[in-house]
């Protein structure tokens, strides 16, 4: 860079750069030398103009720089690109495991992989990229020459319809990058089963790969056992739980889209349909007509949308998670099973947990913890940034 702009950061504030965490507050910049804009990218300087790396400058986020290298050697270039996604490639070699392959996988997760702002999903012969900070949408015609030179017999798909993006200063967008249009819906394969998937307008990029290993880790408590899967969006749980041979699964859903998306899953599956039953409704409002009608279950599965996006949507957060888990403590048989999860990066693990416990107490029960749950291997987590690790379940018998 010939001329370079300079990010001056006030006192004291270089002290996250030094443990390698990717983000700097506005509240932090002390000054900025030379002409910036959104996207570009800016050394980080102390006021001692110790050069701590260099990172995308976003204006309209609270986030303003998130820091592409801690290298100052470093350029952010093609190079640059093709090496970080070319490691998070190589990482991901898919391995065959006692149920088989899989052909959907996350291959690149943003700040874990070096590449803030940019989630690159597999789905068959498609990726579907987001690209959802300033920087990665800066450099996006770059990202995906790489992706195109790297992955080349794939078609790529955006998503860049997050509403995070409106807080980057960013509009939505969605569309074919490269290729062929995806079907409305796309057959993938996840061990031994196979899902029907909406990469155009689908959550997320269109399926919830974070959970892949929970999946299979809620099979052995599921054998014989009535289970009721709340917001169960495709019925990734539900196809699981079937195969595992649930006596019988029932599906709550908000949305009879998806859950006519699920009813095809099960059929792509040839599970027996009889043993699934599927209501269009709120959680919320479904789990008290159980209460009320004294209906229990042997297995409850609460999985549900983030609840909050940032900090202060903790406490609202908190009381929406404590309601369902009450409810759902309310409606297990003595001895049985809730597999509870949080997505909300916000709500820490301890404070999930705390939730849970005092969801149990409320409802008079006792509840024991057997395992603690997180996101796939394929959603790294990195240890200096512990907001990479944001999916967070438990498996607690209740008595």
């Amino acid at each position: 860079m010939t001329e370079q702009t300079v990010v001056i950061l006030k006192r004291g504030r270089e002290k996250s750069l030094l443990r390698h965490h990717p983000w700097i507050f506005s509240g932090a910049i002390q000054q900025i030398k030379g002409t910036v804009h959104p996207g570009t990218t800016v050394a980080v300087m102390d006021m001692e103009h110790r050069h701590y790396g260099w990172g995308a400058y976003s204006p309209s986020s609270q986030i303003a720089i998130r820091m592409w290298s801690f290298d100052p050697q470093n350029n952010i270039d093609d190079n640059y690109f093709r090496s970080m996604i070319r490691r998070a490639r190589d990482k991901r070699t898919p391995a065959p495991d006692e149920k088989g392959v899989s052909n959907m996988q996350r291959l690149i997760f943003s700040e874990s992989d070096n590449l803030p702002g940019l989630i690159v999903d597999r789905y068959a012969d498609y990726l579907v990229v987001q690209f959802l900070s300033t920087g990665a949408d800066y450099h996006k015609d770059q990202i995906v020459a790489v992706l195109h030179d790297l992955y080349p017999d794939f078609n790529i798909y955006e998503r860049s319809d997050e509403e995070v993006r409106n807080k980057e200063g960013l509009s939505l967008n969605a569309g074919v990058l490269i290729g062929k249009p995806p079907p409305l819906l796309l057959p993938v394969t996840e061990g031994d089963c196979q899902f029907w998937v909406d990469i155009q307008h689908g959550h997320k990029t269109g399926f919830y790969i974070d959970q892949s290993t929970n999946r299979q880790k809620i099979r052995k408590y599921v054998r014989g056992k009535e289970v009721l899967n709340c917001f169960s969006y495709t019925g990734g749980f539900a196809v699981a739980a079937l195969k595992a041979e649930a006596q019988r699964v029932i599906n709550i859903e908000s949305s009879a889209v998806l859950l006519d998306i699920l009813q095809k899953n099960l059929e792509l599956n040839r599970l027996d349909i009889s043993r699934s039953e599927n209501i269009t409704g709120d959680v919320f409002q479904v789990l008290r007509q159980f209460r009320d009608s004294e209906r229990q279950f042997d297995v409850i599965i609460l999985d549900p949308p983030r609840f909050a996006d940032s900090r202060r949507h903790i406490p609202k957060a908190a009381r929406g998670y404590k309601d369902i888990n009450w409810l759902a403590c309310r409606l297990i048989k003595p001895g049985g099973i809730l597999i509870t999860f949080s997505c909300s990066g916000a709500i820490k693990t301890d404070l999930f947990q705390k939730i849970v416990a005092d969801a149990a107490q409320d409802a008079q029960r006792s509840v024991q913890m057997i395992q603690c749950l997180t996101q796939a291997v394929d959603h790294p987590v990195v240890l200096h940034f512990p907001e990479s690790a944001y999916l967070k379940g438990l498996i607690c018998r209740v008595w």
